[in-house]
């Protein structure tokens, strides 16, 4: 009798847990912190649409709330009721490298945020025009230290992984400082790539590719960890002798204190979508690699990034406020 006892209050308990494991049960918001047609908002409509596609019964939309260098959206995401019916996207800027560029941040990552899953990684590559006559990584490093103080290169704006990646590069390479111009996003910092407005940037490799062909611009290495499959000829910047690794990514996230169950559930959702062979089309079709990871994971990596770049921000004095 003891044991039947035990086993129906385990049963009287198991409710809430269960009904989590139903997820998605009601409507649920995506909240993306950049704007339409960004990276996070591709990905984040992607797997918006094989989530409606599963369940036909229940509306999955992405809204938009970009500003203060993805701070804004991530601050909508962490103050939102926890109950799975508002998640969102972020990535290492939001989520690990703003704590060390902004002197507050009106959310802690560490205590405001439930991480989900990483979602996906791009490559980013260093690239020069073509004009500039440099050819390989060591061209541009005697570039750096020929002309110490005068190279001049592109981001997609302040405090971004772009800013970020050149100045280590030239930290690592010994070739001192370089002059710093931000721009509002790739498509402008390519074009004054190739006006030879700048003499390098690191960039997504997505928004360098196509002007390939043409010529006027030539990437010189890819900035991850190992070479990309979508550009396997390209060497990395370690196998040139540059200990820098930089390679942008998003996750999926959800405000702190949203019930495990629901985290797990969501994870698995999720994991699936990035699993079947028309979302990863999708994505590889824009050079994403679909990444999904455990929650604990993805905390691992949010700690990690504040690591790899607090000396690169402290030796580059970089601050946004």
């Amino acid at each position: 009798m003891k044991i039947a006892a035990t086993a129906l209050l385990a049963l009287l308990l198991a409710p809430a847990p269960l009904a989590a494991q139903q997820w998605p049960t009601k409507p649920v918001k995506i909240v993306v912190p950049f704007a339409p047609g960004s990276t996070p908002d591709m990905v984040g409509r992607v797997i918006a649409d094989d989530l409606q596609a599963r369940h036909p019964g229940i509306s999955v939309i992405v809204e938009n709330k970009p500003g203060a260098s993805g701070n804004t959206g991530t601050d909508y995401i962490a103050k939102s009721k926890p109950d799975g019916a508002t998640i969102g996207i972020s990535l290492g800027g939001p989520l690990a490298i703003n704590t060390l560029l902004f002197s507050k941040l009106p959310y802690d990552p560490a205590k405001d945020i439930a991480p989900i899953t990483m979602l996906t990684a791009l490559p980013s590559v260093l690239v020069v025009p073509s004009s500039l006559g440099t050819n390989t990584v060591a061209d541009f490093v005697a570039l750096l230290k020929k002309d110490a103080g005068k190279v001049s290169y592109g981001s997609i704006g302040a405090g971004s992984l772009s800013q970020l990646c050149m100045e280590a590069i030239g930290l690592k390479a010994g070739g001192g400082k370089m002059v710093h111009v931000p721009f509002g996003g790739s498509p402008q910092a390519v074009t004054a790539l190739i006006r030879g407005d700048v003499q390098a940037a690191c960039l997504p490799a997505i928004a360098v590719t196509p002007q390939l062909a043409s010529g006027t611009v030539k990437i010189l290495a890819v900035t991850t960890a190992r070479r990309s499959p979508f550009l396997p000829e390209i060497s990395t910047l370690e196998e040139n002798g540059i200990d820098v690794e930089s390679d942008a990514w998003n996750a999926l996230i959800a405000p702190a204190g949203t019930p495990p169950a629901i985290i797990a559930k969501i994870n698995a959702e999720v994991g699936e979508a990035l699993r079947r062979p028309e979302v990863r089309e999708k994505l590889r079709s824009q050079l994403i690699e679909p990444a999904p990871s455990t929650p604990d994971e993805l905390r691992a990596r949010m700690e990690a990034e504040k690591k790899l770049w607090a000396d690169v921000i402290k030796a580059a004095d970089i601050r946004i406020n």
